[in-house]
């Protein structure tokens, strides 16, 4: 809490305080706050929101169907009872699908960015605290992950890796190409971060208070977790805030070119995939998947530049 001191009257903050404020006064930040919560619990609650609405995504409205299997009404035939219209053909309302989409979309994005981040903090934290020969091992390792091809990988085994999976008994259909999704794009997607927390750490580890903890005898578990630790949030947060979105694509563009989620599931990607060949007749199918991924990657990313400038000290400078 903030303290007035009696001689000046001045107000005092902590460092949590002060980057709090910041992020308080930027506007755009804020509205990103708001709108990224709003659609994370819009994603999540998906099952609540559409009961509330009356929606349902698998129930199809072939009476609200015309010819060549355009919905009837205005723009992809939205109504009250259909807000952002129905899918061609079949008319399974499309709220409904976007918001189910969003779930699955959101949580293998948000498995993902955990691991990744996970693996990128304990390995740049070994690299930088404790060098030598642990930081050269870990330094190659992340040179050859960074110039392995990951992405042509991941389409040549996608199939035979999902059938592995499925053979093991793990998972089954989707369950197995969600897991395969979510362990190959946090094994690739961990080097990033692990280079940043190293350079942190290694700037860190010669700081004063570190220096006074090891001489006082704490152990390099201790430094690691009361020392260091504690002052690697804000580059955690910051790299959270915008790994988030970026995975969210990912999967999106995976499910597009067919190695992720497929039907009957609903993800964005397999919506934009499908309604690509009614892009002319019925703009509305694809503007809406495209939109909504614009706005949550646009929410996400003004979100951690905002709270990039917020915990950084020197940003009123």
């Amino acid at each position: 809490m903030s303290a007035v001191t009696e001689e000046t009257g001045l107000v005092s903050r902590s460092p949590l305080q002060l980057s709090i404020l910041r992020f308080r006064r930027n506007w755009a930040g804020m509205a990103a706050l708001i709108s990224s919560v709003v659609l994370i619990l819009l994603a999540f609650g998906a099952p609540v929101v559409c009961a509330v609405l009356g929606i349902d995504p698998d129930t199809t409205h072939k009476e609200l169907i015309g010819e060549l299997g355009r919905p009837k009404g205005f723009f992809g035939g939205m109504s009250w009872d259909h807000p952002l219209g129905l899918e061609p053909f079949l008319g399974r309302d499309l709220l409904a699908r976007l918001l189910y989409g969003a779930r699955l979309s959101f949580t293998v994005a948000t498995v993902t960015t955990i691991f990744s981040i996970g693996l990128g903090l304990l390995f740049g934290i070994l690299s930088g605290y404790l060098r030598g020969k642990v930081d050269t091992v870990i330094g190659r390792a992340i040179d050859f992950l960074l110039a392995f091809p990951a992405f042509f990988m991941l389409l040549a085994l996608s199939e035979p890796v999902v059938q592995r999976i499925e053979g093991t008994g793990i998972a089954y259909g989707n369950g197995a190409r969600v897991l395969f999704l979510i362990v190959f794009m946090a094994l690739f997607g961990w080097m990033g971060m692990a280079r940043l927390i190293r350079s942190q750490v290694l700037s860190l580890r010669e700081a004063d208070f570190v220096m006074a903890a090891e001489a006082t005898g704490a152990s390099r578990m201790r430094v690691v977790l009361k020392e260091l630790l504690p002052n690697l949030w804000s580059p955690v947060i910051v790299v959270l805030s915008l790994s988030l979105p970026g995975y969210l694509t990912s999967e999106s563009v995976l499910s597009f070119l067919g190695v992720g989620v497929q039907p009957p599931a609903s993800t964005w990607g397999l919506l934009l995939a499908d309604s690509l060949q009614y892009f002319t007749s019925i703009p509305s199918y694809f503007v809406m998947p495209a939109l909504m991924l614009i706005v949550v990657v646009l929410s996400f990313n003004l979100l951690g530049d905002a709270l990039r400038d917020a915990l950084d000290p020197k940003a009123g400078r």
